[in-house]
C-alpha cells in the first residue's frame, strides 16, 4: 500500500472521528439544551461526548429548598405543646422571637386560604394571621403579624414574602407564631419544628 493511500485513510479516519464528536454534541444539545452544544467545539480530536458527561455540570447545580424557615435571624421561644397561662390549654405552635416588622415568608409553596384579623377566623388570640394550604395535604399558619401582604386565593412560592411580624392578638412581645396543621383550622396543629426538621430545615 502506498504512503498516499495510507495518508488518505488517516485523514478520512480523522474526519469521521470529528464528525462523530460533532454529531454527539448536537444530539446532546437537542436533548439537554443549547448550553451543551459548545462542548463538542472545545473537545480535542478523538474525544467522545456522552449524555452523562454533558449532564454532569447541570446535576451539580443546587436543588431549590422544598421547605424553609418562615423568618431569619430568630430565637426560638415558646415551643409546641408547652404549658402556660397565655394559652387555653397548651401552646399550639412554635414561636420565633424577632423584632416587629421582620419579613415573614411562606415556609413552602401553596395557596393562601385565610388572611386577616381575628386570627383569620381562628380567634382574636392570634391577631393578624395567614394560613397557607400546601400540595402535600398540610397547612402552615403565621400569626401575631403587624402587616399582611397576601390575600385568600393567592398562590405563593417557597420563601416568598407574605407578611411582617408583629405583636397583635394575645402576645407578650413581638414574635412570629408558626403552626403546621392537618386542616386549615385551629385544633389540628402538629409539632412544627419536628415537621420542618423532617423536611431538611435546620431549626
Amino acid at each position: 500500500m502506498s504512503k498516499r493511500v495510507t495518508s488518505r485513510q488517516s485523514r478520512t479516519s480523522l474526519i469521521r472521528t470529528r464528525a462523530a464528536v460533532l454529531a454527539a454534541g448536537l444530539g446532546a444539545s437537542v436533548v439537554l439544551g443549547a448550553g451543551v452544544a459548545t462542548a463538542a467545539d472545545t473537545l480535542a480530536p478523538g474525544a467522545a461526548v456522552t449524555a452523562a458527561s454533558a449532564v454532569q455540570p447541570q446535576a451539580a447545580a443546587k436543588t431549590p429548598a422544598s421547605w424553609v424557615d418562615p423568618v431569619k435571624k430568630y430565637t426560638l421561644s415558646a415551643s409546641f405543646a408547652q404549658a402556660g397561662g397565655m394559652w387555653q390549654s397548651t401552646h399550639s405552635g412554635q414561636d420565633f422571637a424577632v423584632a416587629s416588622g421582620t419579613e415573614v415568608v411562606a415556609a413552602h409553596g401553596g395557596t393562601v386560604v385565610k388572611a386577616g384579623g381575628n386570627g383569620a377566623g381562628d380567634g382574636p388570640a392570634y391577631g393578624n394571621a395567614i394560613v397557607i394550604k400546601h400540595g402535600n395535604g398540610t397547612y402552615s399558619q403565621y400569626a401575631h403579624l403587624s402587616r399582611i401582604d397576601v390575600r385568600a386565593g393567592q398562590v405563593v412560592g417557597t420563601g416568598q414574602h407574605i407578611a411582617l411580624s408583629g405583636n397583635t392578638g394575645n402576645s407578650s412581645g413581638p414574635h412570629l407564631h408558626f403552626e403546621i396543621r392537618t386542616t386549615p383550622n385551629y385544633g389540628s396543629a402538629i409539632d412544627p419544628v419536628a415537621f420542618l426538621r423532617s423536611k431538611g430545615v435546620t431549626v
